[in-house]
């Protein structure tokens, strides 16, 4: 559905084209201060502006309307909006008819009996992110000393990053990339296997994020081609620190203490520029079509912010379980 976390509980809602998109936390604990210029950095992170991102310009600032008094949090609900202002609707009405490959559209579209908002991708959008990175901020609070760094390594399946985004609007195409992910300083034996493992719970919220198709901790897909011997992590202290790091920090889906490591892959961004022949579900003859709108030619230029949001609610999450089952560490 639309909402995640046992105690730490976020819940999104909203359309890209809609009055407003916004954000649910329950089980914030009390006390944490919190002000609205708190949420602006991390905010102007994820906005649109840079070479390769959508046109959309959108102010993004938060309005907070309640569980926050005096500066603090109350253990009320937290709910935070902003609102849409940069809407072109027009761009997105022949995505009823003709959906566009490898986006939401026909799924949505069907799975919502035909009621679906497709306005700027509606429900859908990488717009909802917006929630996520505010929700994120509050977590990281949370988190305390932990320190949560994602960026992007490679776009385009290449190193060299502005070439890879200059050579995609030159061809009026969209590309994909790699983001790495590392924690540092991470709470020691956070995750509850065998369902709420710590991979499995951040692993739930990447794949939230629009345009993920896949994830790996520590040497990852690798590890298959590695023996035993090579990929253990010899312990060389009392406290858990580790000779290598093939695992990424984390032991049978609980984490060790030292650095969590993980890359994730984003797709490319489903609205290219490129025309395309596909079905016009209304006349059942192929078409050819040629999106309109304002769209990003590397989504993943966005996403490190975001990908630290969702990782900081998953743990959030995650340390509040286990205060609860285990008491104050």
């Amino acid at each position: 559905m639309n909402s995640f976390g046992i105690v730490f509980r976020v819940t999104i809602f909203g359309e890209s084209h809609g009055p407003a998109i916004g954000v649910i936390i329950d089980g914030c604990p009390p006390g944490i201060a919190v002000k609205t210029d708190d949420f602006i950095p991390d905010l102007k992170r994820r906005q649109s502006g840079s070479r390769g991102t959508t046109r959309r310009q959108e102010p993004d600032l938060p309005e907070i309307l309640s569980g926050v008094f005096d500066g603090v949090t109350t253990g009320a609900p937290v709910a935070l909006i902003t609102k849409n202002s940069d809407k072109i609707s027009s761009d997105y009405d022949e995505f009823k008819n003709i959906p566009r490959p490898g986006h939401a559209d026909f799924v949505s579209n069907v799975k919502h009996s035909g009621f679906s908002d497709m306005r700027g991708s509606g429900h859908f959008s990488g717009r909802i992110t917006w929630g996520l990175v505010a929700a994120g901020v509050l977590a990281k609070k949370i988190n305390g000393s932990t320190d949560i760094n994602a960026k992007l390594i490679s776009a385009g399946g290449s190193a060299d990053i502005e070439k890879a985004i200059n050579d995609a609007i030159a061809s009026n195409d969209t590309i994909g990339g790699i983001i790495e992910c590392r924690i540092k300083k991470p709470s020691l034996a956070i995750g509850e296997p065998f369902f709420y493992s710590f991979e499995s719970a951040v692993s739930h919220m990447i794949f939230s994020i629009p345009a993920i198709k896949g994830i790996e901790f520590g040497r990852g897909f690798a590890a298959a081609a590695m023996k035993g011997s090579e990929h253990n992590d010899p312990f060389i202290n009392n406290n858990g620190k580790t000779a290598t790091n093939n695992a990424g920090g984390i032991n049978g889906g609980i984490t060790n203490g030292n650095e969590i490591i993980f890359r994730i892959v984003v797709k490319p961004t489903s609205s290219t520029g490129v025309d395309q022949t596909t079905l016009n579900f209304k006349t059942s003859e192929m078409t050819t079509l040629r999106v309109k709108g304002r769209h990003d030619t590397c989504i993943a230029l966005r996403m490190p912010v975001i990908v630290e949001a969702a990782t900081a609610i998953a743990m959030a999450d995650l340390i509040l379980i286990d205060r609860g089952i285990h008491g104050e560490r």
